[in-house]
């Protein structure tokens, strides 16, 4: 069984089912639609960028212009939530539980469930299941169903950027690391855990549909509208948006102050970080910097 580590929204926002009603929010969203931004101004000495990413996308909404590469090219320093992708083994210890087993999470029948969407999905029967997922966590069975739906027909924004960071020689910074990413799920409740498998299997179909309403949104560049799609989901995401977003953004502020003061850097986050009142646009223009759109 391969597991590929995700970024954990990515994980969050595609694979559970949201909701088609948005919410009403008196939030400040940007109005202009663009997944590229100049930051600027502040007693910088030259302009840095920030560009919204989406960690699992399919190729035929994956947007990456020229322009967009002459920018990274001449940048400094690459930031990005991780500064390196984490390979299958120094991912693995934190996947696995430390005690119990995957199946102390279930009640008997959201186990039947379970066990249906495996032979389904993944053509395991009940036995082969628990040999292959025991000893994991959760989130493993969320990735592998999130994996399912895009498999083999996938880009990742992570990988290009750090092939250009590795051809040109630029400087890599993470923003967090894999333990503080894995993190969040762990500190979720055991019910949290169950609720967000549970959503999502029941529900795949739809959380498929609304996967590519998302990714229609990424390729027009509507980061307000991805922002607020976010902010729709109920649930898990609903209760711990703290944690998922708002106060990762403001931990990275800090860091991207640092960084910009000095160097030239391209700063590439989940989009879903970029719009809100505690989005990483409105934070930086809250310390003084001027943060603009620019067409790609």
């Amino acid at each position: 069984m391969k597991i590929l580590f995700l970024s954990i929204v990515s994980v969050v926002t595609l694979f559970l089912g949201l909701s088609n009603q948005w919410k009403k929010s008196d939030e400040i969203v940007p109005k202009q639609a663009s997944l590229l931004w100049k930051i600027e101004g502040n007693g910088l000495k030259s302009p840095s960028y920030l560009f919204g990413t989406m960690h699992l996308i399919h190729k035929d909404f994956f947007y990456f212009p020229p322009e967009l590469e002459r920018i990274v090219k001449k940048s400094d320093i690459l930031v990005m939530e991780l500064a390196e992708l984490p390979d299958q083994m120094g991912a693995m210890k934190y996947m696995a539980l430390t005690d119990g087993s995957l199946m102390d999470y279930f009640d008997e029948k959201q186990a039947d469930t379970l066990f249906r969407w495996a032979e389904e999905n993944l053509k395991m029967n009940p036995e082969q299941f628990r040999m292959s997922f025991d000893k994991f966590k959760p989130i493993v069975v969320i990735q592998t169903a999130l994996q399912m739906q895009f498999i083999g027909k996938t880009e990742s924004y992570e990988m290009k950027l750090m092939e250009f960071a590795q051809e040109f020689n630029i400087e890599k910074k993470g923003l967090e690391t894999i333990a503080e990413q894995f993190s969040f799920f762990d500190n979720l409740s055991k019910e949290q855990q169950t609720e967000m498998v549970m959503s999502g299997i029941r529900n795949e179909e739809y959380s498929a549909k609304m996967a590519l309403e998302m990714q229609k949104m990424y390729k027009n560049q509507q980061i307000d509208s991805l922002y607020m799609y976010i902010q729709s989901e109920g649930g898990v995401l609903a209760e711990e948006q703290a944690a998922f977003l708002d106060n990762r953004n403001r931990n990275w502020i800090p860091q991207i102050k640092e960084v910009v003061k000095t160097k030239k850097a391209f700063i590439a986050v989940g989009a879903g970080h970029l719009g809100g009142e505690n989005g990483v646009i409105r934070l930086l223009e809250k310390e003084g910097y001027t943060v603009t759109p620019v067409k790609i």
